[in-house]
């Protein structure tokens, strides 16, 4: 018998107004991996900013605007001490998309040249693909692609004996957003700057259930998304070291990414605030601080180990059916893909949406890992700090309603 997963303490799901539907039921949310759903003390925080204390920052004398610039500053230091950073080490991006791209556009236009490489690995995510063949393009740069091992783990064997010194740039996912597996950030750091490589880390995955300590992961850009850690959507971060960070050249030009303007030169304000150009996601950025300050309440290692144990029930219950292909190792982090023999993941899908069981079915932004596996798609079940084996039992009921509609 399959022993349940541990209770986390309190009945977290009745902080997520989302997870229940209109007509009073549980609503099954397997789908954290594309995007979390909101804790009501996000929730109240944004709904605050944007109602009796919104102002505009940085440039009113008025004491609202004042006391608001206080507030976007004061997430920027909670983003810091979350990763274990400076806070002038943090940059706010629309998401972790746009942070790869600033990346790209001005660290990889100033330090990719004709003939550079950049190795990535099969199982990235389109994010940490396209805006470097981007740049490959413009500057006649060459991307490898590293192999995965046998249980979708990115092959830093094979890694190794690819890096050369014409790498200048490895970039890899922390935590696979198909499979759950997890890198070995540290060695992939040493291996990179071994050959004079900056490492930049994907953490999409890795920011909602991860510890994360810049200094200890020892890589040189790290990215994440706040809309995948309990946040809202329009804000993300870019930590960068500080000397790589000031060497940087502005990547989009406007208001608060200044320091001096004439039609005859401009000059630009210090590392954050040269990559940010524009009014800043003010309401976005303080409903990222109230998620940090909510998940650590809870602790990241609990909520990892919740949702460890919860992979596990559900590979073994899936493993156990003859019909099931799972994909990923067996210590995949928040994260169980798999496909049924003979039916489709949209069709599974959406047989099980009439039972209030949402999962993801597709490619996952991950079209070279799916080839890589020989499937168009996959189903993918991910966890969050809510979920529970309520949610597991409500899928393989959706599952075997299935095999009974499809024969």
């Amino acid at each position: 018998m399959n022993a349940p997963a541990p209770i986390l303490t309190a009945d977290y799901r009745s902080d997520f107004p989302g997870l229940t539907t209109a007509d009073g039921k549980p609503w099954h949310y397997l789908d954290t991996g594309a995007t979390s759903q909101k804790p009501r003390a996000v929730i109240d925080a944004v709904a605050r900013a944007l109602g009796e204390d919104y102002a505009t920052v940085h440039r009113g004398v008025y004491a609202r605007s004042a006391e608001m610039t206080t507030r976007y500053e004061a997430a920027r230091r909670r983003v810091a001490d979350f990763i274990g950073a400076r806070e002038e080490e943090i940059v706010f991006a629309r998401g972790a998309t746009e942070a790869i791209n600033l990346v790209a556009n001005s660290w990889g236009d100033a330090n990719l040249k004709a003939g550079g490489r950049i190795l990535l690995s099969t199982l990235e995510h389109h994010s940490n693909i396209v805006p470097w063949q981007l740049l490959a393009e413009r500057v006649g740069a060459h991307i490898d692609v590293c192999p995965l091992t046998d249980d979708g783990q990115i092959d830093l064997d094979a890694a190794e004996t690819m890096l050369s010194p014409e790498h200048k740039l490895v970039a890899l996912a922390h935590v696979s957003n198909v499979l759950g597996s997890v890198l070995d950030a540290k060695r992939a750091a040493a291996m990179a700057h071994a050959v004079g490589a900056k490492l930049l880390l994907d953490g999409c995955q890795a920011a909602p259930r991860l510890t994360l300590d810049m200094a200890a992961l020892n890589c040189d850009f790290y990215v994440f998304s706040a809309h995948k850690l309990y946040g809202p959507t329009g804000i993300g971060v870019l930590w960068a070291r500080s000397d790589i960070l000031d060497a940087m050249p502005p990547w989009e030009g406007g208001g608060a990414m200044i320091d001096r303007v004439t039609f005859e030169k401009t000059t630009y304000a210090p590392p954050p605030q040269r990559f940010e150009a524009g009014t800043p996601a003010i309401t976005e950025a303080i409903g990222l601080a109230a998620a940090i300050d909510y998940v650590e309440a809870i602790d990241l290692e609990t909520i990892h180990a919740r949702e460890t144990a919860l992979v596990r029930r559900l590979q073994r219950e899936l493993l156990d059916m003859n019909d099931m292909t799972v994909f990923g190792p067996a210590d995949s982090a928040g994260i169980v893909s798999f496909a049924m023999d003979g039916v489709h993941p949209h069709d599974l899908g959406t047989i099980l949406d009439e039972q209030n069981v949402a999962i993801r079915a597709g490619h996952h932004c991950a079209q070279p890992l799916m080839d890589h596996l020989g499937v168009p798609a996959t189903a993918r079940a991910s966890f969050g700090l809510y979920s529970d084996d309520s949610d597991i039992d409500a899928l393989l009921e959706g599952i075997a309603r299935t095999r009974r509609l499809f024969g």
